[in-house]
């Protein structure tokens, strides 16, 4: 399904950590946080442990937490609405877009009460959501934005970028993304003082670091806030560093091997590629993080694809319909059809930088076969 392409520049950078003194947050990070800062176009940015840390924190940050409510997305990972319950509040779903699975900006003015604080959007499979008119609604209320970038940190629409229009945008360098060190993630804003915030909640609440005790001389300390432990190791960091000078070339890659997805699959009447994916229009970028296709009797599919030794996942079933968050939300079948229909119908095809273009040819073959089987 995936392989990650981490090789020798990696292991080269990393064996420069573990020669160093400070292993935990330290220069590499801070490294890695102007890269991204810069590669983005924002003043800051803060490595964290994982994407649903840096939501979570970016809530905190906001200072929103019990009795809010932040409007979101039910088609998405659980971490998007978990870290909203992290912090206190209440996750309030939005039905998506048919065409591409992204948050509908029509339906959310109808889910905004007195105790709405904040909308988090989801960047789904490297498409942005559609952030000018998120703002405008925003702004309009007076809300906050939260972007869950997982997916998309070589994306852009309208000539913004992820960061650019949100107050915080989250990023994850969990094992299959774009960016890659394991586990890790982290937020991005234009705002220095929610930034400074931000580092304090990331370390316990704690004015100074190790690796500043360390730099500076030891001095005491104070915890002027509760925080967290939510910091980015040197040895995490050093697995990122090599990446960003990759990150174009993959890219292109990654456009190369959907454009070929695409072309193979249009041939086939039992398929269909979200509208995005199919054909990126020449105001964005697709991150292409994911390649997402949708069928019917998805599950007799995906049993057919893992006979013949192609492997799948589902990304996303939608997830107010998942036992914990309807038992504790109270949701139904039926609250969001259009997030419930995609939800039914998706899965992910084998899709990584590295991919061989033949391999792309013998996924679609095997395809076919499964769809055949399927009928």
């Amino acid at each position: 399904m995936f392989q990650h392409d981490l090789g020798a520049p990696e292991l080269e950078m990393l064996a420069e950590v573990l020669g160093q003194r400070i292993l935990t947050t330290g220069a590499y990070t801070e490294r890695v946080e102007a890269l991204l800062a810069d590669y983005l176009g924002v003043k800051h940015a803060l490595c964290v442990t994982s994407c649903t840390g840096a939501l979570h924190l970016s809530l905190l940050g906001l200072g929103i937490g019990p009795g809010d409510e932040v409007i979101t997305t039910p088609m998405t990972f659980i971490a998007t609405a978990t870290a909203i319950m992290e912090a206190g509040a209440k996750p309030v779903f939005v039905d998506v877009e048919p065409e591409t699975g992204n948050i509908d900006p029509a339906k959310i003015e109808a889910a905004i009460t007195e105790r709405t604080r904040a909308i988090m959007p989801v960047h789904l499979y490297g498409l942005m959501a559609d952030m000018q008119r998120l703002r405008t609604i925003a702004d309009r209320h007076r809300l906050s934005i939260v972007e869950d970038a997982a997916h998309c940190v070589e994306g852009r629409r309208d000539g913004i970028r992820p960061g650019g229009l949100g107050e915080t945008a989250c990023f994850s360098f969990y094992a299959t993304k774009n960016l890659t060190c394991g586990e890790g993630g982290a937020i991005v804003t234009n705002d220095t003082a929610l930034y400074q915030r931000l580092k304090l909640l990331r370390v316990h609440g704690m004015d100074k670091t190790a690796n500043d005790r360390a730099r500076e001389g030891y001095t005491h300390w104070d915890m002027p806030v509760f925080g967290w432990k939510y910091n980015m190791s040197n040895i995490d960091a050093a697995l990122l560093v090599p990446q960003f000078a990759r990150l174009p070339a993959t890219l292109a890659r990654r456009q190369a091997l959907a454009e070929r997805y695409v072309d193979r699959l249009t041939r086939l009447a039992d398929v269909d590629i979200p509208a995005q994916v199919a054909g990126t229009p020449d105001t964005c970028i697709h991150a292409h993080h994911l390649f997402p296709i949708w069928t019917e009797r998805r599950d007799a599919v995906i049993a057919a694809l893992q006979h013949r030794n192609v492997e799948v996942v589902v990304n996303y079933r939608a997830i107010h319909l998942l036992t914990y968050l309807q038992d504790t939300l109270g949701h139904r079948p039926g609250d969001f059809p259009v997030a419930e229909a995609l939800g039914r119908r998706t899965l992910s095809l084998p899709f990584y930088p590295s991919m061989p273009p033949e391999d792309v040819d013998a996924v679609v073959g095997r395809l076919e076969e499964a769809l055949a089987e399927a009928r």
